[in-house]
């Protein structure tokens, strides 16, 4: 008979819980913030991160990973998450920073500037931080790291609408600053529409310089 193998794989419900909230609150945790970033991929824009604190187990009907989310629904979910909300912050890092310190290190640092701006809004920083993927150097509180948080935690949820339609917002008014990018459509993503316009023009002041896409057709101008 053929041996049986069980698999344990960390596949994430279907909706984000409150579960790691309240293992936080248990170990004496109260004012808890979800941390995500948006921006990490695309070839051009700056990287944001938002740091959200909710009211414990309100009600977010709806809420996801922003990814999972159509662009109507997370206009309507940000709204709703900015009224309910503790505590809101947002962290920018530039492009120049970006091609200066690497993509990896420009997401801590929007991390660490989101939570700093929740603590310049409300007076103090939160007790402990839900950070969406690996526990981040140098956050200014203490925190837990969680894979696919997004998917998991309503707080990283609601941190990754906030950070997703801040810089969509963004980039929409990066489309009437720098036109024929397409930028309000792919929002600085490396799309065939994109790399197409980039062929044609050439980079624009907010191309991350140090992303191979623009790096090489910096090159090839320069030739």
């Amino acid at each position: 008979m053929p041996r049986q193998l069980s698999l344990h794989l960390d596949v994430p419900p279907l909706r984000p819980t409150w579960d790691h909230e309240r293992r936080a609150r248990l170990n004496g945790c109260l004012w808890i913030a979800g941390v995500d970033e948006a921006g990490r991929g695309p070839i051009a824009g700056p990287v944001m991160a938002a740091a959200v604190v909710l009211p414990f187990e309100c009600s977010l009907d709806g809420l996801n990973d922003s990814k999972m989310l159509t662009c109507a629904r997370r206009e309507r979910l940000f709204e709703r998450i900015t009224e309910a909300a503790e505590g809101v912050g947002v962290g920018v890092v530039d492009v120049e920073t970006i091609d200066r310190i690497n993509i990896l290190k420009a997401s801590h640092e929007a991390m660490r500037l989101a939570l700093a701006s929740v603590r310049e809004k409300a007076g103090c920083l939160p007790d402990f931080a839900l950070v969406d993927g690996y526990p981040v150097p140098s956050l200014p509180c203490r925190h837990e790291g969680i894979v696919k948080g997004d998917r998991k935690s309503v707080s990283i949820a609601a941190a990754s609408v906030i950070a997703k339609v801040t810089r969509d917002r963004l980039m929409d008014e990066m489309d009437t600053v720098y036109p024929g990018y397409g930028f309000a459509r792919h929002k600085g993503y490396g799309t065939a529409e994109h790399l197409a316009c980039l062929d044609a023009l050439g980079p624009c002041p907010i191309h991350r310089k140090s992303f191979a896409p623009v790096a090489e057709r910096s090159a090839s101008l320069e030739r």
